[in-house]
């Protein structure tokens, strides 16, 4: 019990500390340059409050539950060593994994034009194909470079024969798919499947799962965009709450929870599923083992209906109102540094951030620290959300960032271990997550709102943004500790003086001297 106290207070200070920052940014805007109702703002609060409770319970359950099943799994797929049943399950897992995802169920919510049903099965099944091409590339330990310089030709390609409403989204698709659902389940898979290799690069290889399955859905939606043609693609803006009282206020989370709690369980039926089929086939775990995973199970899924709905009710309609607000002032590029500051700060309040952070902490030994890694993706993302709130005001086309974007960061690539590079490119698919699409989507559609542009090509997009950044980010801080080692290194090398280096050498050496 004592120990449960203490994860659960540990848990509950680290959603404190990453909430707490964009409560403050939101209330010194409301009572300044951007007020807003107070309807809106007292969803914002409960909101909030919801997302923390959220987030200390989605940590605690996945570092309980979702790990260690995702660890399991992936060590029972490689040891089977039979090429049809990885690719097989393989396909099965991403599929189901990301019809799991509440990020896409969200995104599909927001997107005009596409049937949620036609996107959630085409996402589906393009991370299904490339969960499979992760597991391949990890089993023949072919480079993760070059499969991204391949892979994302091929998607800027296909880009180009594609109707501009889709390509915003189109990328987007790829960085929301990566959410809570999807992230620590796969990751934790790829550190199973590095566990029975025996080679040196085996945990450089752990990463690079989410890199891979990220690219999935931006193929797929873009394939969709060539062959799906909508009559029209009206936006339908997020509904503001008016509230009068107290009971008012209360009923618009209590008619929504329900909603979340059905969408969490269907969420999460198919992994237990699959796990339950594997576990009987397959794993054979005792009891306590058993017990310890569904306790997880229930945290997680207590954890993600209270985060998914403070962040659908309390937060998309405060970032919704916000942008338009700002957007109107006279000196609306304020829009720019203002989103920066939000971007750097709600990064750390994404919940499968926490996941990445401990993985890559635990795997380099402590060598890359959680603090390390916060920050570089906080920088990554501010710098995103900078970018895209100048697309909001300007209408630059998407491409424009996103192809020198990829470009510099996939050829940073080459410079770098390999481990930062599957890192950084993990690390994009994770910072994109439910905050980025309740909070910063909405607050990106307000502002085009505000300014007349169009919500489909400038609006959307941002997801996208906040996914490519900390590739670049988090391999330059990856640089930087490739040069520390080194200058560690020199400094360790003792300074051996001529009667030292002559004992130093054998026989033959003294010999020829």
């Amino acid at each position: 019990m004592k120990n449960f106290l203490a994860n659960l207070s540990e848990k509950l200070s680290e959603a404190l500390r990453a909430v707490l920052p964009v409560i403050a940014i939101v209330m010194v805007l409301c009572f300044s340059i951007a007020p807003i109702s107070t309807s809106i703002l007292l969803c914002f609060l409960i909101g909030a409050a919801m997302i923390v409770i959220g987030i200390m319970f989605f940590t605690l359950g996945a570092e309980i539950s979702m790990t260690p099943m995702g660890e399991r799994v992936g060590s029972a797929i490689t040891k089977s060593k039979n090429l049809f049943v990885i690719i097989a399950l393989g396909f099965i897992l991403g599929f189901i994994i990301t019809i799991s995802e509440p990020d896409l169920q969200v995104l599909a919510e927001q997107v005009p034009s596409i049937p949620n049903a036609t996107l959630i099965l085409s996402v589906a099944v393009g991370v299904g194909v490339f969960l499979v091409v992760a597991l391949l590339r990890m089993l023949f330990g072919i480079a993760l470079p070059h499969l991204l310089v391949g892979f994302y030709l091929i998607v800027f390609i296909i880009a180009g024969f594609v109707s501009p409403d889709f390509l915003a989204i189109s990328f987007d698709s790829g960085g929301v798919t990566t959410g809570p659902m999807t992230v620590p389940f796969i990751m934790a898979l790829g550190v199973g499947i590095a566990s029975i290799r025996t080679d040196r690069h085996a945990s450089d290889d752990s990463f690079g799962l989410v890199a891979l399955c990220s690219i999935g859905p931006i193929l797929a939606v873009l394939i969709l965009g060539m062959v799906f043609n909508p009559n029209e693609s009206l936006y339908t803006p997020v509904e503001l709450p008016e509230i009068s009282n107290s009971v008012q206020l209360w009923e618009m989370f209590r008619v929504a929870l329900p909603t979340y709690l059905k969408e969490i369980a269907i969420s999460l039926l198919p992994i237990i599923v699959f796990f339950g089929i594997f576990q009987v086939v397959a794993l054979h775990l005792s009891g306590r083992h058993l017990r310890r995973i569904a306790i997880g199970m229930v945290y997680t899924y207590i954890g993600l209906v209270l985060f998914l709905t403070g962040a659908n009710v309390g937060f998309m309609p405060a970032g919704n109102y916000l942008g338009q607000v700002i957007a109107s002032l006279d000196y609306r590029w304020i829009i720019i540094p203002i989103g920066m500051l939000i971007g750097f700060f709600i990064v750390k309040a994404e919940p499968a951030v926490y996941v990445l952070n401990k993985q890559v902490e635990e795997i380099t030994d402590g060598g890359i620290s959680a603090r390390a890694m916060g920050t570089a993706l906080s920088v990554g993302v501010a710098f995103s959300i900078g970018l895209a709130m100048l697309r909001v005001l300007t209408g630059i086309p998407i491409l424009w960032f996103l192809i020198p974007g990829y470009a510099i960061a996939i050829g940073i690539s080459f410079f770098v271990p390999k481990i930062f590079t599957a890192i950084a490119f993990d690390s994009g698919g994770v910072a994109s997550g439910p905050m980025t699409a309740t909070f910063l989507l909405p607050f990106a559609q307000g502002a085009c709102i505000a300014v007349g542009g169009n919500i489909v090509t400038d609006a959307f997009g941002v997801v996208s943004m906040v996914a490519m950044t900390p590739l670049i980010t988090i391999q330059i801080l990856g640089m930087l500790y490739q040069l520390q080692k080194r200058r560690d290194a020199r400094k360790e090398q003792p300074v051996l003086t001529p009667a030292m280096e002559f004992e130093l050498l054998d026989d033959d050496a003294i010999i020829d001297l």
